[in-house]
């Protein structure tokens, strides 16, 4: 008998295993722990319909924390496992945790197709831009010129963007957050688990040891405001400390441009309010980086379509009971067979 507790008295003590976290001190993997499992007790998703699934990494550690069912695959196949866990069971609520290098590398493929297919789930990418837990090799969203074991000399290769990734896959929702932002990291994880369809989050999380402040340019406190800009869906894009920057297409052309309001006749008259339905400003946000132009966190794109797994599912309605009962053992058996002497 499956016991359900009201959503009214849930915690993060529910969502809390006895296992001990192991993560290095100061992991940014520490806080997002903690705003997933207060999220998940806000939202009062039931422990015992709930499904974390890894790959490989540090963050493929997350199913062992939390308390509900989990699964930690293989190296880049969370997204497959997930979705037949989600075809066989769509009454399921399911978390795809996974890092840069477990979902961009050897899985990109499943990350793709999870993507376009719009199964419906939350995929959450720890991006640390390394990997960390093979000791601190370049991952494929690491900057040219990062010196790492394997790249002693500094890497060549330009990296890869995840969130310009997913939307290039079809991603129906695309949004951002950052391992320290703990007031906002919530409000874009309930907007996921809102979302029907596969939700991508990107998760800014600092590897302390292995790439300590890569991301310090639009983090760090005295240049976070100046250097990122949380996009709300009918919210004109300002930002700053002063709240006197903002974001306008340049007159004459396709891209975007940052500009001061009071200055050379620019009022919030001029700004460019976020529609979260436009795939062609989600793309031109997600390339934004610091200095030219500040990094763009919150809900950059959402525009719902229909559910990959519905749409499985209505096409296996019609077969009912007809098929009869399962019968592995034939199934193996069935076709051409033969013996070898």
């Amino acid at each position: 008998m499956n016991v359900v507790t009201p959503p009214s008295e849930l915690t993060p003590k529910d969502f809390t295993t006895d296992q001990e976290v192991r993560w290095c001190p100061g992991c940014g993997d520490y806080a997002i722990l903690k705003s997933v499992r207060s999220t998940l007790a806000e939202l009062g998703v039931q422990p015992h319909n709930t499904v974390f699934v890894s790959g490989i990494g540090c963050a493929a550690r997350f199913p062992y924390y939390m308390e509900t069912y989990g699964f930690h695959t293989i190296h880049g196949r969370a997204p497959a496992v997930a979705t037949g866990l989600k075809i066989a069971n769509p009454e399921l609520d399911i978390w795809v945790i996974s890092g840069d290098g477990d979902s961009l590398s050897i899985g990109g493929n499943h990350l793709l197709h999870v993507l376009r297919r719009n199964v419906d789930l939350q995929f959450l990418l720890f991006n640390n831009e390394i990997y960390g837990l093979t000791k601190g090799q370049y991952s494929p969203t690491s900057h040219p010129g990062t010196r790492s074991p394997s790249t002693p000399m500094g890497s060549v290769d330009r990296p890869v963007s995840a969130a310009s990734f997913a939307l290039g896959c079809g991603s129906r929702f695309v949004a951002r957050s950052i391992d320290t932002l703990q007031k906002h990291m919530p409000t874009v994880l309930k907007r996921a688990h809102q979302h029907k369809g596969a939700s991508f989050v990107e998760i800014f999380q600092n590897c302390i040891v292995y790439n300590d402040g890569t991301f310090n340019r639009f983090t760090d406190r005295e240049v976070a405001s100046d250097n990122q800009i949380d996009v709300v869906h009918g919210e004109p894009l300002i930002f700053g400390k002063e709240r006197d920057k903002g974001l306008r297409v340049r007159p004459g052309s396709m891209e975007l441009e940052v500009v001061t309001i009071g200055q050379n006749g620019i009022s919030t008259d001029d700004i460019l309010v976020h529609d979260e339905t436009n795939r062609i400003l989600a793309t031109m946000l997600v390339a934004m980086d610091p200095p030219a132009f500040p990094v763009a966190i919150g809900v950059i794109y959402c525009d719902p379509a229909d559910s990959y797994v519905d749409a499985v599912r209505a096409k296996t309605a019609p077969l009912g009971n007809t098929v009869g009962k399962s019968d592995i053992n034939a199934l193996l058996r069935k076709g051409h067979t033969w013996n070898i002497e």
